[in-house]
């Protein structure tokens, strides 16, 4: 990482003036507290006594049967809110707290961000907003009533998409009016320096678990580490620990109702409209038309329902060291149908992605070949969006 938050070309801090001495105030301090052997072990007993971790690795052992290789899911979908965004919310919003903010505001699509940040803020008495466009309010009731219950104000978002992209954007709005008082509470790597490397900080926990767990449950490392992408916090967090083994780091963008149809989040497998550019805050790539507007997007999932793609994905595609694909509504809701079905785990339609593609990846594994999935999410969030899509119950 180069000075000021580049991974390689990608990167940086384009932002308004009147930001600049907020986040050059949040390095500072997380600059700081990552260091703080304090700070440090009251995340600790956080993650451990309240988030629940650590999360198991399990053996698929029926979906491993069907695919004629050995499979292991990383149980994030058994942290406390359902998926691994708590990691970042505990970890910002204890940040947050020691620079003394009295107020955080948080973006949320599929509402697992929403919805952790919502917990945090409760466990540790901070005020909280959440924006969230109407599109997913609408696909994601569920989580709503939960950032609700936990005392946090969901704030409709209706520009635009009405999706991820417009939320953030109604955040970084509200956050140039009261930098004071506020905190921004990004949950994806995305974003202006220093949230990318931040967001990874508080998700590395995800890697460091994993790769011990699956030395100890199959013998070896995995042939493959197989993650889903939207802003790609999950899969960044699980590809940390492997980064120097030999091991294929795969990333699955939402290929939505194909590439061909434009319409889909897969920034970099449409390389039509997939190109470097600028969105909120960061140099990374970004889905838009020729003249350089943001395209929309979408995706069956709101967690990959999203134009840009945080850089230091960019900068692992560019180098070689991780592969990007993608999955599209219909192979999704395929695996989300099948691991529910032979498995008994429901996982969230972001995570059936990172399924999707393993099943395809499988057909040219031996069947001693492990490969290891982030289950990032559980898939409670999605029942009745996905009855109201099919127009039967699941």
């Amino acid at each position: 990482m180069k000075e000021r938050g580049y991974f390689g070309d990608f990167g940086g801090m384009y932002v308004p003036e009147t930001l600049v001495p907020a986040l050059e105030e949040l390095e500072k301090a997380f600059v700081k507290y990552r260091k703080d052997k304090q700070f440090r072990k009251e995340l600790n007993d956080l993650l451990e006594k309240y988030a629940g971790r650590p999360t198991p690795v399990t053996f698929a052992e029926n979906l491993s049967r069907m695919a004629g290789c050995k499979i292991y899911f990383k149980r994030e979908d058994l942290a406390h809110t359902g998926a691994h965004k708590i990691n970042n919310a505990l970890g910002q919003a204890l940040l947050a707290k020691r620079m003394g903010k009295k107020r955080i505001v948080a973006e949320t699509g599929a509402g697992q961000h929403g919805t952790a940040v919502a917990i945090a803020c409760a466990k540790l008495g901070i005020e909280c907003d959440v924006y969230m466009g109407e599109v997913d309010i609408e696909r994601q009731k569920p989580n709503v009533m939960r950032m609700e219950l936990a005392g946090a104000r969901v704030i409709p978002v209706s520009s635009g998409s009405k999706t991820l992209k417009d939320a953030i954007n109604e955040c970084l709005r509200d956050w140039t009016t009261n930098v004071r008082t506020t905190h921004y509470l990004l949950g994806s790597v995305l974003g202006p320096h220093p949230y990318p490397s931040m967001v990874a900080f508080f998700q590395e926990v995800i890697g460091k678990e994993a790769r011990k767990q699956i030395l100890e449950e199959a013998g070896e490392l995995p042939r493959a580490v197989i993650a889903c992408v939207g802003g790609g916090s999950n899969a960044i967090g699980i590809f940390k620990a492997f980064m120097n083994d030999n091991v294929e780091l795969i990333g699955v963008e939402a290929g939505g109702k194909g590439i061909k149809s434009g319409k889909h989040a897969a920034r970099f497998s449409d390389r039509k409209t997939g190109r470097v550019g600028v969105l909120h805050g960061t140099k990374t790539f970004v889905l838009q038309d020729k003249f350089g507007q943001i395209m929309n997007t979408h995706s069956v999932s709101a967690g990959l329902d999203y134009s840009a793609v945080g850089p230091e994905h960019s900068m692992l595609r560019k180098k070689g060291r991780a592969l990007y694909t993608y999955a599209t509504d219909k192979e999704a809701l395929n695996s989300f149908r099948l691991v529910s079905r032979v498995e008994g785990i429901i996982p969230a339609l972001e995570s059936a992605h990172a399924v999707a593609f393993a099943l395809k990846y499988a057909r040219k594994c031996s069947k001693e070949d492990v490969l290891l999935i982030n289950m990032s999410g559980r898939g409670d969030k999605d029942l009745e969006y996905i009855s109201r899509f099919a127009g039967k119950k699941t």
